[in-house]
């Protein structure tokens, strides 16, 4: 009874042990078909792990060019700002040394009655008289004494040149109303004379009012020589002096008066019934126009302007500096975040 129990739980045993003895090859064949299906899915992945990065890198490189190109955009902006500082600087230093003259005219309607200092000589004045709107009446009675109607005022002094010769002037105020077109007509006569030449000078100064208030008046009028220039006008004509105001401010505050003239001289006919060895002497003064001119030196470089404009260049700078570093910082970080891409790939192909 014994025997057969012996042999059938050996029998399932042997079966036990060829069933175990069977299963590592099946097994084998599982893991390798384990391997096989997973073979076949890491191979698409790695197909697109190729194509992906390829496509990564030409954007990348294309982004690496335009910053460059950019950099270089700003680099060359911020060389036109250096020299726009230059030259900035040197217009404003250049137009300091060489100030612009500038001219500006004020309207009156009423002069300051100028001086008018004659130096006559020998020569006699016979009339003075004022008129207006250009017009001059008739002469009566040429080379007799007449009516003196204007201000006059005599007045002996030395030379201010050689302060040794006496000199003798002859004060007379001008015309002031240039809308009516005012003038001064003065005659003078010359009896005789032992020059070739026969002439009688006149000098023109800004303000009669202050030489009749001035306490010293040979100083005054020393001044007056010493500053102003002097004419002539001869005899036998009438002569026509229109007389316009300059006047120019200096750098330290102080103006200057200066008279310019334009002249026009009329032969005289002399109708006098006996003939004559003497002189007469016409002459008329006007105003040219009620336009006083004004010169003075500007300086055209404005300091805000070059500040303003400099502060701009400067902030372009800065900004353009600012701009060079990011994107220097960028294109680093773009480099390595692609160097670590590729290492990663790499790494997982193999």
């Amino acid at each position: 009874m014994l025997r057969p129990e012996v042999a059938g739980s050996y029998q399932e045993l042997s079966e036990d042990v060829e069933r175990v003895s069977g299963n590592p090859a099946e097994e084998r064949g599982g893991e390798m078909g384990v391997h096989e299906d997973a073979g076949s899915v890491i191979l698409p992945d790695s197909e697109l792990g190729t194509s992906a990065p390829s496509l990564r890198f030409s954007k990348t490189c294309l982004k690496n060019v335009f910053s460059v190109i950019l950099l270089f955009i700003y680099l060359l902006l911020m060389a036109v700002a250096v020299f726009l500082v230059y030259q900035t600087i040197s217009d404003f230093r250049e137009k300091l040394k060489h100030p612009v003259m500038s001219v500006s005219y004020k309207e009156v309607s009423l002069y300051d009655a100028p001086g008018i200092a004659f130096y006559p000589g020998k020569a006699r004045l016979l009339s003075c008289k004022h008129h207006y709107y250009d017009h001059i009446p008739p002469l009566i009675n040429p080379g007799q004494q007449g009516k003196i109607e204007c201000t006059t005022q005599r007045i002996n002094y030395t030379d201010p040149f050689t302060n040794q010769t006496m000199k003798y002037a002859l004060v007379v105020q001008g015309p002031r109303d240039v809308k009516k077109k005012e003038l001064v007509f003065l005659q003078f006569h010359l009896n005789e004379t032992d020059q070739d030449f026969s002439a009688i000078d006149y000098l023109l100064f800004s303000s009669f009012q202050e030489f009749i208030n001035s306490p010293e008046k040979a100083e005054f009028m020393k001044d007056c020589e010493s500053s102003y220039s002097s004419w002539k006008f001869s005899g036998g004509f009438r002569t026509w002096v229109k007389m316009s105001l300059v006047k120019t401010k200096e750098e330290d505050g102080s103006e200057t008066v200066e008279f310019k003239q334009e002249t026009s001289v009329v032969n005289y006919i002399d109708q006098r019934t006996k003939p004559r060895s003497d002189q007469l002497f016409f002459v008329v003064f006007e105003w040219k126009d009620p336009f006083i001119q004004t010169v003075q030196d500007i300086i055209t470089a404005n300091p805000w302007n070059m500040i303003a404009l400099l502060c701009g260049i400067f902030l372009a700078l800065f900004k353009a500096a600012d701009f060079a570093k990011l994107s220097v910082k960028w294109m680093i970080k773009i480099r390595k975040r692609h160097l670590k891409r590729r290492s990663q790939a790499m790494n997982h192909i193999s």
